[in-house]
């Protein structure tokens, strides 16, 4: 992997606070002219250390104020039935993340729903209709006290 320096990174960090900044912006916050910045940039986003720029948006507003970690046992742990359960997950827009995991439990999913009925709904006819689920294990958030979406840096 090619390294990158000080720089770049400031200029991550200050993408990850605020990926609306312009180049221009960038420029006068990292100390370069607006061709390096653009150039660094560009080379950040080809060595893949920028994956995409997104708009963080307000759960609640959205309706979805109820966030749920699942964890999943599966019954069965042949590559088949794991891609399978892969493959399912993928079509269910509740689930904003999931995981593979080793210990106790084979996934952990992380959901947003409007409701506990609308959460009940999800599992009843969407996630319990996936083959091959052994338990289901849901843990309701009351309170979010810190959702960083950047990664630390150093």
């Amino acid at each position: 992997m090619e390294l990158i320096d000080e720089i770049d990174k400031k200029l991550l960090r200050l993408l990850q606070q605020d990926a609306k900044l312009t180049t221009k912006e960038l420029a006068a916050q990292s100390g370069l002219t607006l061709s390096p910045v653009y150039e660094r940039i560009k080379r950040l986003e080809e060595l893949g250390f920028i994956k995409q720029y997104v708009a963080v948006l307000n759960k609640s507003l959205l309706g979805q104020p109820i966030t749920t970690f699942c964890q999943v046992s599966m019954r069965y742990h042949d590559k088949a039935f794991i891609d399978k359960f892969e493959e399912e997950i993928q079509k269910l827009e509740e689930v904003q993340e999931c995981y593979h995991m080793a210990g106790q439990v084979d996934f952990l999913l992380k959901i947003h729903v409007g409701s506990l009925n609308e959460y009940h709904d999800f599992v009843k006819y969407k996630l319990s209709q996936i083959e091959n689920i052994g338990v289901l294990n849901s843990t309701f958030v009351l309170k979010e006290i810190k959702h960083n979406l950047g990664y630390y840096i150093p």
